[in-house]
């Protein structure tokens, strides 16, 4: 059974005079890096979230595997530093997920959020933040795991599917579950229809998820995430 620990620690030695300095607007906010490799709707929805005031957080970084990830220029919108870095660059995945965690952790992240990143995480990543890497995926898994999720719920003939935020193992879309919205599938929905909403229900629930794991009070018992739970 694993225990959540304060997540607005740092990640990293507080001490070490070569990691960028907290937000200085923010000095107590938890910091997030975030993941993308395309659009970036769902960091959409968490930059909104903060704004609003409806997520006490503030993003660090976002990083994208994909140069040309549109998420990239939304996030420099935004005023948050935005940076590429190239799978083909690195000689292996483990070369690569060390790198992002070292991008990351220089940074003082302390949670990290998948938002439409086409990446497997890797050992290294997982180990550097350890039940700190959340995902959103668009199905009430354990159905539908891996790509086209909607597709397969059309093709399944599943009459509710949703969208989940879980944390990330080493499991393809396996970690325990932190939240789920379900959305019916109607009669005459196509992959689009059914995909656009979905979509809303993913930006409604990935600031409550991200929310829920950074004020504590939880731990994870197995495949199971315990809200509520008292250190």
């Amino acid at each position: 059974m694993t225990r959540a620990e304060n997540p607005s620690r740092p990640a990293v030695d507080s001490e070490n005079p070569s990691r960028p300095r907290v937000d200085a607007e923010n000095p107590s906010r938890p910091r997030l890096g975030v993941l993308i490799s395309g659009r970036g709707s769902n960091l959409q929805s968490i930059i909104d979230a903060i704004s609003a005031g409806e997520l006490a957080a503030s993003i660090a970084v976002v990083i994208s595997n994909r140069a040309d990830a549109r998420g990239l220029q939304r996030a420099r919108d935004a005023g948050i530093e935005a940076l590429s870095l190239s799978p083909r660059e690195f000689a292996d995945r483990d070369a690569y997920d060390r790198a992002l965690a070292d991008l990351l952790l220089a940074r003082r992240v302390a949670l990290v959020c998948l938002a439409g990143f086409m990446r497997l995480v890797g050992q290294p990543l997982l180990d550097a933040f350890p039940n700190r890497i959340l995902n959103i995926h668009p199905s009430l898994l354990p159905a539908f795991p891996g790509l086209e999720a909607q597709r397969q719920a059309l093709e399944y003939g599943a009459q509710v599917t949703g969208a989940t935020v879980h944390l990330v193992t080493s499991d393809l879309d396996g970690g325990p579950i932190v939240t789920q919205a379900a959305v019916p599938v109607l009669p005459d929905d196509t992959v689009d229809t059914l995909s656009a909403r979905v979509l809303v229900q993913e930006h409604r629930i990935y600031p409550d998820a991200i929310k829920i794991v950074l004020g504590g009070r939880w731990q994870v018992a197995g495949r199971r995430f315990l809200r509520d739970v008292v250190s």
